[in-house]
């Protein structure tokens, strides 16, 4: 057996130095948050081995991904993050360097986005390991999936399907030794550190009309904030922004293109909005909201319909 901490020294050593204030130094049962003249937004995500990461990734990368999909989901709503609350299940093959090395990660994060740890819960589990972060936002203006309206149109920022493709390559061998080591080194990045969208926390504000971060895929997710609002959509393929290593992969396997339509852990922030004029800085307009309440249609550069077998991933 290993030499490990206890509950008290691991709380005490590992994440006390890195709590913010409302963490009262971890030595109480809750937090204590300032109250506050604007409306709280809180999200929780869940990452699980296996599913969300590999075995063998580092602990550190691991934790900025559990704390970065938490403040996509504030971005994606308007909201500024005020802090976060950590649960984290332990397996048995645990250890200290491994758990200072998730720490160190964390704190990084937090401070680069200003959201300090406040509280949390730790366990043993006797699967693989689970982290549960529950982030909480501010915001004078929530940013409904609801609002969307016909006319409206539809905006998506960064590029799409690096990380569904970056998956891909962990899993396709042959893929990967094909890409070149600059393309194959910038999809594996983005499958394992996504880039909260938090600078488009203002434009959200003063213009969006819906909005949602791409964490199942674009298709999707398009399709799920079009069911919330009661309006259809259509959508230019051709102009859904790939990074040039997207771009490498789908030239060596024009499948691929599906898949990053479709795939998941983008964390890139999808809204729809009275057409802007200039473009949005740090987005693209990609196509309209119109009525109706059927699935987003996207058309291929030729106009045809593009068929998508699975169009978003699902746990179920």
């Amino acid at each position: 057996m290993p030499n490990r901490y206890t509950e008290d020294q691991l709380i005490a050593r590992i994440f006390a130095p890195i709590a913010g204030p409302a963490a009262l130094g971890l030595k109480d049962d809750a937090a204590l948050i300032e109250a506050s003249s604007e409306p709280t937004v809180a999200t929780v995500d869940m990452l699980v081995g296996g599913v969300h990461f590999f075995p063998g990734d580092p602990p550190g990368l691991i934790a900025k991904k559990a704390l970065r999909v938490n403040l996509s989901d504030l971005a994606a709503k308007g909201a500024e993050p005020v802090g976060f609350l950590l649960a984290l299940a332990l397996p048995a093959d645990w250890t200290n360097d491994w758990l200072a090395a998730f720490a160190t990660g964390l704190a990084e994060d937090a401070r680069a986005y200003a959201a300090p740890l406040i509280g949390g819960d730790t366990t043993a589990t006797p699967g693989p390991l689970t982290i549960s972060i529950t982030a909480l936002g501010r915001t004078p203006r929530f940013v409904p999936r609801t609002g969307a309206k016909p006319g409206d149109a539809i905006y998506v920022s960064g590029t799409i399907g690096d990380a569904a493709l970056g998956l891909a390559l962990r899993h396709d061998e042959s893929l990967s030794a094909r890409l070149s080591p600059q393309a194959r080194a910038d999809l594996l990045d983005r499958y394992l550190l996504p880039r909260p969208r938090l600078d488009l926390v203002p434009l959200l504000r003063a213009h969006a009309t819906a909005a949602m971060d791409v964490s199942d895929g674009l298709a999707g997710d398009l399709g799920k904030l079009c069911k919330a609002s009661g309006v259809g959509a259509a959508v230019e393929a051709a102009r859904v922004p790939l990074s040039a290593a997207a771009m490498e992969a789908i030239a060596l396997e024009p499948g691929l293109l599906s898949r990053a339509l479709t795939g998941g852990d983008d964390y890139e922030i999808l809204f729809s909005a009275s057409p802007l004029a200039p473009p949005p800085e740090g987005a693209v307009r990609i196509g309209s909201i119109i009525e109706g309440g059927a699935a987003p249609v996207f058309r291929a550069a030729d106009g045809t319909p593009i068929v998508f077998e699975r169009p978003s991933f699902s746990h179920f």
